[in-house]
C-alpha cells in the first residue's frame, strides 16, 4: 500500500499551492500550518534545496472523530499535502495516505474514519 497519492500538475509552484489549498478547503480541509523546507533548510542548515512546502491540512470533523476513537491519534495530524518543484520545472502535489499510516494503530474504530480522508484527499488530488 503507498503511503500517499500524487499527480504532476500543469501549474506553477505558486499557482498548485493556490489550487491545492482551495481544493482542500472544497473538501472540509483547512490548513493550519506551512512549512517552507527550502528557506528553512537554507536558514537552519544554509543548504540549497528545491521549492517544497508542507501544508498542514486538518478536517475538523474528522479530526475529533479520530480523537474519539484514539486519543492519541493526535501525533499523526494533521494530514500533510507537498507541493514541490522538481529538477526538471515540473510540480508535483502529494497527500499522505490515512489508512497506510494508521495501520500502525491497533484500533478498528479508526479505518472508517480513514477510509474517508483517503477517499477526500484523492478526490483532492485528482481534481487538479
Amino acid at each position: 500500500m503507498e503511503y500517499f497519492t500524487s499527480q504532476k500538475v500543469d501549474l506553477s509552484y505558486d499557482q498548485a499551492i493556490e489550487k491545492i489549498t482551495g481544493l482542500l478547503k472544497e473538501e472540509g480541509f483547512g490548513v493550519l500550518t506551512e512549512i517552507d523546507v527550502k528557506d528553512t533548510l537554507k536558514k537552519k542548515l544554509d543548504v540549497d534545496f528545491k521549492k517544497y512546502k508542507i501544508l498542514g491540512a486538518c478536517n475538523p470533523n474528522f479530526a475529533h472523530k479520530a480523537l474519539q476513537a484514539e486519543d492519541k491519534i493526535g501525533v499523526m495530524l494533521p494530514c500533510n499535502v507537498i507541493v514541490e518543484e522538481n529538477e526538471d520545472g515540473t510540480v508535483e502535489v502529494s497527500a499522505v495516505n490515512p489508512v497506510a499510516s494508521m495501520q500502525a494503530v491497533s484500533n478498528d474504530g479508526l479505518q472508517p474514519i480513514a477510509d474517508e480522508v483517503r477517499k477526500r484527499l484523492e478526490k483532492v488530488i485528482s481534481n487538479l
